[in-house]
């Protein structure tokens, strides 16, 4: 009885903090498969396995993260590690998660860069191309089997995505204008605005946990106005110094002072995840400040999906081909400035995603099935699925008919196409092997194929 008494103490005692971040520099590194894997990654490993939580809690906190912009994978390990450790926990957690991922995009935009061109690694591109696509209208169509549970929001989303596709509606607007239809539809008709995160609470029990159903708040995740006054503070100085910073080196209009400015106001419109947000940072990087050309965006993302970490960490490949091809620090310096473009997106980018959660899982929780705070959001996310939906088309576009319109089509690459389609919607494929499965595909068709055509 004694053991067994010893035994439990030790397994509902607290977790411990350097044990959490070895955990956490782990997932770094291992959380591929975009935010359902890396969600499926932190279940299995702090749910079913560790009992460092338990089902109720960690669904209580995925379905709140859901309804915040920016990376969900990332903002529920920060989440999870504030549960855990407090303040440095949650900064800990949720920094070790994009850390990895971003080193890992700085040296493949340098290999990029320097060796695009080399045969081996434009196969691999060529191949994974139609398979970005191809994974584009499957988060299209899996965000919209959960969002789009009735006509109106329907509706919604066919709209937005007339907004952007015709019209050219800048994505904010777009966001805004879903959230107050949703905010007038929560009061018309509150039943057609209901927030249904598809992550409905299981009855599943794994055993006891450290921090079990029942495990008492500690204070720290407890709100006070004081300290998210704090918070607040702490983090509006740091994205004022660095701002600060760049512009009094590069001046307002230099490439990293708008990088700055432009990744933070992404960062307030990404609901939805990384998908929703990059016809925003389309817009703004390729056709606004034309940092890096559309085939640069979308290789871009081709390179993102095979990296672990949040997809949002695009926007650091953005921000390194940004700089490097604006020549920021000079000739000399093109890696030197690439990576400091690629901090500053990272940077103002994931900076609120922290103040979210530090501030607002305290305060956000109580009124988490209030119809008035969910409805904007079942807008918003109803809008996100029309913007993906464009997102696809764009690529399937410049994919498929690299030259334009009145260039040749791409048979090869909608072969390859078809195929991650049908990897993905009918035998179930995770994104990983898609994306190994097109690159071999890519190099037979640079080696095997395109010199047996007699195309160069």
């Amino acid at each position: 009885m004694a053991e067994e008494a010893n035994k439990t103490k030790k397994e509902m005692s607290p977790v411990p903090f350097k044990e959490a971040i070895k955990f956490w520099l782990k997932l770094g590194f291992i959380s591929f498969g975009g935010p359902a894997g890396q969600i499926s990654i932190m279940h299995q490993e702090l749910v079913e396995r560790r009992r460092w939580l338990s089902e109720h809690r960690f669904l209580h906190a995925l379905n709140y993260t859901m309804v915040l912009p920016g990376p969900e994978a990332q903002q529920l390990a920060t989440y999870i590690g504030w549960l855990f450790h407090g303040t440095w926990g949650g900064i800990v957690a949720g920094t070790l998660f994009v850390l990895p991922s971003l080193f890992i995009l700085i040296a493949l935009g340098w290999i990029y860069l320097s060796l695009g061109d080399v045969p081996m690694v434009s196969g691999v591109l060529y191949g994974i191309k139609p398979a970005v696509t191809a994974i584009v209208l499957f988060a299209a169509y899996r965000i919209g089997s959960r969002a789009l549970t009735n006509n109106l929001l329907r509706v919604l989303a066919a709209v937005a995505f007339v907004a952007i596709f015709v019209l050219n509606v800048p994505f904010p607007y777009i966001v805004l204008t879903a959230a107050i239809c949703g905010f007038v539809g929560g009061r018309v008709a509150p039943e057609q605005f209901r927030l249904g995160v598809g992550h409905a609470e299981s009855g599943k029990s794994y055993g006891p946990a450290l921090i079990d159903d029942h495990t008492p708040l500690p204070d720290h995740a407890r709100f006070k106005l004081s300290r998210a006054i704090v918070y607040g503070l702490v983090a509006l100085a740091i994205w004022g110094v660095v701002l600060l910073g760049l512009t009094s080196l590069y001046g307002w209009q230099g490439t990293f002072t708008q990088m700055g400015w432009f990744f933070t106001k992404a960062a307030m419109v990404t609901f939805g995840g990384a998908y929703a947000v990059l016809p925003y940072v389309y817009q703004g990087g390729v056709e606004h400040y034309q940092w890096l050309t559309a085939t640069q965006m979308i290789d871009g993302l081709a390179l993102g999906e095979t990296t672990p970490g949040p997809l949002i960490m695009i926007v650091a490949f953005v921000g390194f081909v940004g700089a490097w091809t604006q020549t920021v620090l000079g000739p000399d310096a093109l890696l030197l400035a690439g990576m400091i473009g690629a901090s500053v997106a990272t940077l103002f980018t994931f900076l609120p995603s922290f103040l979210f959660i530090l501030i607002g899982a305290p305060a956000v929780e109580a009124t988490r099935h209030d119809i008035k705070f969910t409805a904007p959001l079942t807008g918003i996310t109803a809008a996100v699925v029309g913007v993906v939906v464009n997102l696809a088309v764009f690529f399937a576009y410049h994919v498929l008919w690299p030259a334009g319109l009145e260039g040749t089509f791409e048979w090869s690459a909608a072969a390859i196409g078809v195929a991650a389609i049908l990897a993905l919607f009918r035998f179930h494929w995770g994104v990983i092997p898609v994306i190994g499965f097109c690159a071999a595909l890519g190099l037979f068709y640079e080696f095997l194929l395109r010199p047996l055509l007699g195309l160069g």
